[in-house]
C-alpha cells in the first residue's frame, strides 16, 4: 500500500510549493536578536568579528610542490598552514617563523601519508633558511615578507617485509592492509596497528595494547620494513556496571537496557551497541561508557555508564502547501520519560486541504495518541499502544476511521526484529461500492532483517520485510488477510562511494472476502506517489470499474531503481525509474503496468538527506497526472 499522504509533499498537474519544518522548543535565552538554530544549523546569524591580529605581518608565498601528481600536490597544499593562511597576516616576525617551522613537519607528514619517505622540504623566509634563523628573528618592515617552500617528494615506497610479534604473531599482513608490494602509506601502517589491537579486544581481551609499531625505510630499493607487536592481556568478562548522571531516569533501567550484563564476555562491539541503544531512547543528550584501566580482583572489567539527561518535554509543528491540495498544518506534543523508565507519550494532530475546499466537513483531519515503553518484556523489547482517528480523502474513497492498537517489538539480533499485536478499527467509507461501515479486528505480524549501514542514507547492505495481517470484519462476518513482502538493496561503487546503486521490489496479496466490497477500502491495495511509483499522484494506480472509479486491488507488484550520484559532499542527483501494477485478482496479472521516471536532488544534512524528486508518468491515465514533485527527509527507500 502507498504511504500515508501526510508523510510526503506532492503535486499533481500544477505548479506547487511545499514547505516543511519542525522544531523542539525549550526555555528562551537572551541570544543575538533574530538568530535561531534549526536541525543544528544556524540561520540569520552574522559572522562573529575576528579578534585583531597583534603586530600583523604579511607575507607572499611561492609554493613548489615538486610534482605533477594532482593527488599529492593537493595533499601538500591542504596540509600547509602557509598556503591556507596566506590571505591573512600572522602575529609578528616570530609568528611567521613558527608557522614555517610547523609547516615543515606538516608537509613531511603529508609526504609520509603518500608513501614518500625520501622527500625533503626547504623553507626560506626573506631568502634565509629557517634552520639558520635566530630564536627571535626580525624581518624588514613596510612590505610583505617573501616566503618560499620547495618540496622534493622523492620516490614512492612500497611495503617490504612485515612482521607481527607477540600476541599478534600469526596474523596475516594482507588482512591488515599491508600485502607485500603495496604502497606503504603511513596511515595504513597506523591503521594496521589499531586494527590489531581492536581484533585482540574482540577476542575478549580488554587490556590489549601495542608493544611496538615501527617502519624502517630502505632507500636503496624504496621499500619499508614494518614491525607490529602487541600484547593481548587476559581474557576478561564484564564486571560491575555502574550508572552516573541520571536525574529522573531510573539508573537500574539504564543498566538493564544497555545489556552490558555482569559476567558476560567482554566485547567492544557490545559496548558500541549499548551506547547507541541508550542514545536511541531519546532521553539522553550524551552517553559515554568508560572502561576501568585495570581488572577487578575477580578478573572482571568494571564499567561505568555516564549519561546526561536532555529535555524530556517537547513540541513542534509543520506545514505544507500546494495549489492542488491546499494548506496542511500539523502539530505535536510529547514526553520522553513519562514514568522514569524512558516511556514516551506523543499527542499529534493535523488538518489538510485548507483552501482547496471551504467546507469544514470535507477537510482531512487526523489526531492520535501514541505510547511506547522500552524494555517492557525484557531489555530487547518495546511495547506500543495507540489510538488514532482520521478522515482520509484520496481519489479512490473518503473514509472516517478510528483505530486502537497495541503490540510489541522484539529484537532477535542486531539485524532481526519481529513484532506482533492486536488492532481494532471502525471505518465509515464512501467509495465505488457505495457507503459502508466496517468493524475490523486484526493481528498484525511482521519480521524485518535490516543490514543497512545507514538507515537514512544507505550505501551498503539490504532491508527485507515480510508481514501478515489476519483480519475479521465483524459486521459482515468476513475473514480476510493481507500478506506483503519487500526487499531493498544498496551497493556503492568505488572507494569514495560517490555512486550508489539502489533497488527495491515489493509485492502483496489480499485473500478472503467474497468481493472487494467486503474489505474496507483502506485495506485494499493502491500504488502511486512518493513511496511507490513516482510521476503519479497518491494512490492513483489501481483497478477501475466500468464508470472509471477506482476500486483498489487484491494484489500488487512494484519495483524501483535509482543511481545516487554525489556531486559534492552535500549535493547529489538521483536519476530513477519506478514501475508497478495493481490487480483486482489475488494473483497479479500484469495486464496494466504503470511506470514513471525522473530525477531528484539530494542535500545532505546531519539528520539525513533532504529529498526533492521530479517525475513524469511514462504511460499516464487519460486525464490523469502529468507530473509529480515529491519532497521529504531521507532517501525515497
Amino acid at each position: 500500500m502507498s504511504p500515508p499522504r501526510s508523510s510526503i509533499a506532492y503535486w499533481k498537474a500544477a505548479t506547487s510549493l511545499a514547505v516543511a519544518f519542525s522544531c523542539a522548543l525549550g526555555p528562551l535565552s537572551a541570544e543575538k536578536a533574530y538568530a535561531f538554530k534549526l536541525f543544528g544549523m544556524k540561520f540569520f546569524e552574522s559572522d562573529e568579528e575576528e579578534a585583531p591580529v597583534i603586530d600583523p605581518v604579511n607575507y607572499t608565498l611561492t609554493f613548489d610542490a615538486g610534482t605533477e601528481d594532482k593527488e599529492l600536490k593537493e595533499a601538500l597544499e591542504n596540509s600547509s598552514q602557509l598556503v591556507q593562511g596566506q590571505e591573512k597576516p600572522v602575529s609578528g616576525d616570530l609568528g611567521l617563523a613558527i608557522r614555517a617551522r610547523d609547516d615543515r613537519d606538516r608537509l613531511l607528514a603529508a609526504l609520509y601519508e603518500k608513501a614518500r619517505y625520501g622527500g625533503t622540504i626547504a623553507i626560506r623566509i626573506n631568502g634565509q633558511d629557517i634552520d639558520s634563523l635566530p630564536p627571535d628573528p626580525s624581518f624588514p618592515d613596510g612590505k610583505p615578507i617573501p616566503v618560499t617552500v620547495t618540496v622534493t617528494p622523492g620516490p614512492v615506497f612500497n611495503v617490504g617485509s612485515v612482521k607481527f610479534e607477540g600476541d599478534a604473531a600469526g596474523f596475516s599482513p594482507a588482512d591488515y592492509g599491508l600485502p607485500g608490494g603495496a604502497r606503504a602509506d603511513s596511515t595504513l601502517i597506523i591503521k594496521a596497528g589499531e586494527k590489531v589491537v581492536n581484533d585482540l579486544r574482540e577476542q575478549g581481551r580488554p587490556l590489549a595494547k601495542l608493544t611496538e609499531r615501527s617502519a624502517v625505510a630502505n632507500h636503496a630499493n624504496s621499500t619499508v620494513d614494518i614491525v607490529i607487536g602487541a600484547s593481548g592481556g587476559p581474557v576478561a568478562p564484564v564486571g560491575e556496571v555502574s550508572v552516573d548522571g541520571t536525574k529522573t531516569v531510573d539508573p537500574g533501567f539504564v543498566r538493564d537496557y544497555s545489556r552490558l550484563n555482569e559476567g558476560r564476555p567482554y566485547s567492544p562491539a557490545d559496548i558500541r551497541k549499548a551506547s547507541e541503544r541508550l542514545r536511541q531512547l531519546g532521553v539522553f543528550s550524551s552517553v559515554t561508557i568508560k572502561e576501568a584501566n585495570a581488572l577487578s580482583p575477580d578478573g572482571s572489567l568494571p564499567m561505568k555508564i555516564e549519561v546526561s539527561e536532555g529535555k524530556h518535554k517537547y513540541f513542534g509543528f509543520g506545514a505544507q502547501v500546494s495549489t492542488t491540495d491546499g494548506l496542511g498544518l500539523s502539530g505535536y506534543w510529547g514526553h520522553r520519560n513519562l514514568f522514569g523508565r524512558a516511556e514516551s507519550l506523543r499527542i499529534e494532530g493535523s488538518v489538510d486541504r485548507i483552501g482547496e475546499t471551504k467546507e469544514l466537513d470535507k477537510l482531512d483531519y487526523s489526531v492520535g495518541i501514541l505510547f511506547a515503553k522500552p524494555g517492557a518484556f525484557g531489555p530487547a523489547s518495546t511495547f506500543t499502544a495507540s489510538v488514532k482517528a482520521n478522515i482520509q480523502d484520496p481519489d479512490a474513497y473518503r473514509a472516517k476511521i478510528l483505530t486502537a492498537a497495541a503490540g510489541a517489538t522484539f529484537e532477535l539480533s542486531d539485524t532481526d526484529t519481529v513484532s506482533g499485536g492486536g488492532e481494532l478499527s471502525w471505518a465509515n467509507i464512501d467509495d465505488a461500492f457505495g457507503s459502508n461501515s466496517y468493524l475490523t479486528a486484526a493481528i498484525p505480524l511482521e519480521y524485518v532483517r535490516d543490514t543497512r549501514n545507514d538507515k537514512l542514507n544507505a550505501t551498503e547492505g539490504y532491508r527485507a520485510m515480510i508481514n501478515a495481517k489476519p483480519s475479521y470484519e465483524i459486521k459482515g462476518q468476513t475473514f480476510f488477510s493481507s500478506f506483503e513482502a519487500s526487499a531493498s538493496g544498496y551497493h556503492a561503487l568505488g572507494d569514495e562511494k560517490r555512486f550508489v546503486l539502489a533497488g527495491k521490489i515489493g509485492a502483496g496479496i489480499l485473500v478472503g472476502g467474497s468481493g472487494l466490497e467486503d474489505i474496507p477500502a483502506n485495506r485494499r491495495f493502491y500504488l502511486g506517489g512518493g513511496g511507490s511509483v513516482r510521476g503519479y499522484s497518491y494512490q492513483e494506480i489501481g483497478p477501475r470499474n466500468s464508470d472509471n472509479e477506482e476500486t483498489g486491488g487484491r494484489s500488487y507488484v512494484n519495483a524501483s531503481l535509482e543511481v545516487r550520484i554525489a556531486i559534492t559532499d552535500t549535493i547529489g542527483v538521483v536519476p530513477f525509474i519506478d514501475a508497478g501494477t495493481v490487480s483486482a485478482k489475488t494473483t497479479p496479472d500484469f495486464s496494466d503496468i504503470r511506470a514513471g521516471a525522473g530525477i531528484g536532488l539530494r542535500y545532505a544534512t546531519p539528520f539525513g538527506p533532504i529529498r526533492l524528486d521530479f517525475a513524469v508518468p511514462l504511460n499516464k491515465y487519460p486525464g490523469g497526472t502529468k507530473y509529480g514533485i515529491y519532497a521529504g527527509i531521507g532517501q525515497s527507500f
